[in-house]
C-alpha cells in the first residue's frame, strides 16, 4: 500500500465510526488542487537536468493551505497527496486556522552543490508562485529543506508579488522575519507528547529511556528536550548508521556531531556500539520515536516493538496493519497528526507575527506552544477515554468534525 492508501484508511476508519456520509467523505478526501511541474536546472557543469515538482492543496475550509516542501528522490504524487491530507487533519487537531497542503521536488539534494540547490529552489518558485501566498498557501521546511530554502523562496516570490512578503513561507531565518523557537518546535512537541504519555501511564519521566530513528531536526530536538527532563537516549539511527549506548547519549554532543558530519549522520560518533534498525525498533525502552520517513513501522516491525509508548515524529511512519497490531499489544501510539504538530503550530505563530510585524520572545513562543498542544492532547485523550478509542482514531474524529463542520458552514 502507498502512503496515500494508508492515510485514506485511517480517515475512512474514523469517518465510518462517525457515520459522516458519502458526500462529506468525498468532499474531505478530494484535493482542491494538484499541481505537477517541470523544474529545469542548469547544473554547474553546463548540463541541464529536469526534475519533477509537486504542490497539492488538499483543503482550505478552515483557512489557507499550509504544509511543508520536501526535497527527496521518493517524492511523488501519492506521497505528496497523503502528506497534504495529513496536514489538513493536523491543523484541525491543534485548532489553528489553516488547511492542509504539501509539496516537494523529486531530487536528491545531497547530490547538488549549494548553487544548484538555490537555482532549483528559485526555479520551483517560478513554477508555483501563482498558487502560493500569505493568504492562499504557505509552505514551510520539511525533509531536506530548511530555513535557507525558505529564505530563497520568500525572495523569489517577492519578484512576483512586487515586494518582500515574509508571510509567504514559515520557517524562515530569524534575520528575515522568522520566529523564535520555530527550529525546535516539532521536536519539542514530540517530547511533550512523550512526557504526557508516560505521565498518563503512571510511569516516571526522569530515568525513562527512548530510542529514536532519525536524528535530523525533529529527532535531535526531541532528544535534547527529553534529556532536559532526565530521559536517556539509548538507541539512535539514521540513513547511514545505527548506534546504541545503554548509559545514554549526550544529545547535544550528538547533534553537534551530526551538524559537522559531511553525511549529516550519527555515523562515527565516539563511545557507542554498532546497532541496527531491527535492534532499535525492538529495543526494551519506554518510548520509541520514529522520526525519519513514512512507512517504516510495518507489521513485521510492529511485532518486535517492546516500547510502552510510540510517538510518531515522522509523517505517516506506521502502516494501518501495524497500527492495529500495536494497539492490540497495548502500545500507546501517539499519532503524527498530534505528535508532530508543534512545527505547524509555531509556523502559525510566525505567520501571525509576520502579519502584525510584531515579534515574540522565545519564552512566549514556547509557552504558547505548550498551551495549544496540551489543549489538543486533552481533547484527543478525553475523547479516546470516553469512547474507548485509540489516540489515532480519536484524533481523526476530532479533525474530521472540525473540517467537516467548517465546510458545511461555508456551503461548499
Amino acid at each position: 500500500m502507498s502512503h496515500l492508501d494508508d492515510a485514506l484508511e485511517y480517515f475512512t476508519h474514523a469517518a465510518r465510526i462517525m457515520d459522516v456520509g458519502s458526500n462529506i467523505e468525498k468532499l474531505l478526501t478530494t484535493p482542491v488542487r494538484q499541481l505537477k511541474v517541470e523544474v529545469a536546472l542548469k547544473m554547474d557543469d553546463g548540463r541541464v537536468e529536469v526534475f519533477t515538482g509537486y504542490r497539492v492543496q488538499h483543503n482550505s475550509a478552515r483557512g489557507p493551505f499550509k504544509g511543508g516542501l520536501r526535497y527527496h528522490p521518493q517524492a511523488d504524487d501519492a506521497e505528496v497527496n497523503a502528506l497534504a491530507s495529513l496536514m489538513t487533519w493536523k491543523t484541525a487537531v491543534v485548532g489553528i486556522p489553516f488547511g492542509g497542503g504539501k509539496g516537494g521536488v523529486a531530487v536528491d539534494p545531497f547530490q547538488l552543490s549549494p548553487g544548484e540547490l538555490e537555482r532549483l529552489t528559485r526555479r520551483f518558485v517560478d513554477q508555483i508562485h501563482f498558487v502560493i501566498g500569505p493568504s492562499l498557501d504557505i509552505p514551510a521546511p520539511d525533509v531536506n529543506t530548511n530555513s535557507q530554502t525558505m529564505a530563497w523562496i520568500a525572495d523569489q516570490y517577492g519578484k512576483y508579488s512586487g515586494g518582500f512578503e515574509p508571510g509567504v513561507v514559515t520557517g524562515k531565518p530569524i534575520q528575515i522575519n522568522g520566529s523564535q523557537g520555530r527550529e525546535e518546535a516539532t521536536g519539542r512537541g514530540v517530547a511533550f507528547c512523550a512526557r504526557w504519555a508516560l505521565e498518563d501511564l503512571g510511569l516516571p519521566v526522569d530515568g525513562a529511556t527512548v530510542a529514536i530513528q532519525g536524528f535530523g531536526n525533529v529527532g535531535s530536538w526531541a532528544a535534547r528536550t527529553l534529556g532536559e527532563w532526565g530521559v536517556r537516549l539509548v538507541q539512535v539511527g539514521d540513513h547511514a548508521a545505527y548506534l546504541a549506548n545503554p548509559e545514554g547519549f549526550d544529545a547535544e554532543a550528538l547533534a553537534a556531531h551530526v551538524a559537522a558530519s559531511p553525511e549529516r549522520s550519527v555515523k562515527g560518533f565516539p563511545g557507542a556500539d554498532a546497532s541496527s534498525a531491527e535492534e532499535l525498533f525492538a529495543a526494551d525502552v519506554d518510548v520509541l520515536i520514529p522520526a525519519a520517513l513514512g512507512g517504516v513501522i510495518t507489521e513485521q516491525v510492529a511485532r518486535s516493538v517492546r516500547a510502552k509508548v510510540m510517538v510518531e515524529g515522522a509523517n505517516g511512519p506506521t502502516v494501518p496493519a501495524a497500527h492495529r497490531l500495536l494497539v492490540d499489544k497495548g502500545v500507546t501510539v501517539i499519532p503524527d497528526i498530534l505528535a508532530n504538530a508543534g512545527g505547524v503550530t509555531v509556523s502559525y505563530f510566525e505567520w501571525v507575527q509576520n502579519t502584525q510585524r510584531y515579534y515574540w520572545e522565545k519564552e512566549e513562543v514556547n509557552q504558547r506552544l505548550e498551551r495549544i498542544l496540551r489543549k489538543a492532547w486533552d481533547r484527543v485523550m478525553g475523547l479516546g477515554s470516553k469512547h474507548k478509542l485509540d489516540p489515532r482514531t480519536a484524533a481523526f474524529i476530532l479533525a474530521i468534525r472540525e473540517v467537516g463542520t467548517a465546510a458545511s458552514l461555508r456551503g461548499i
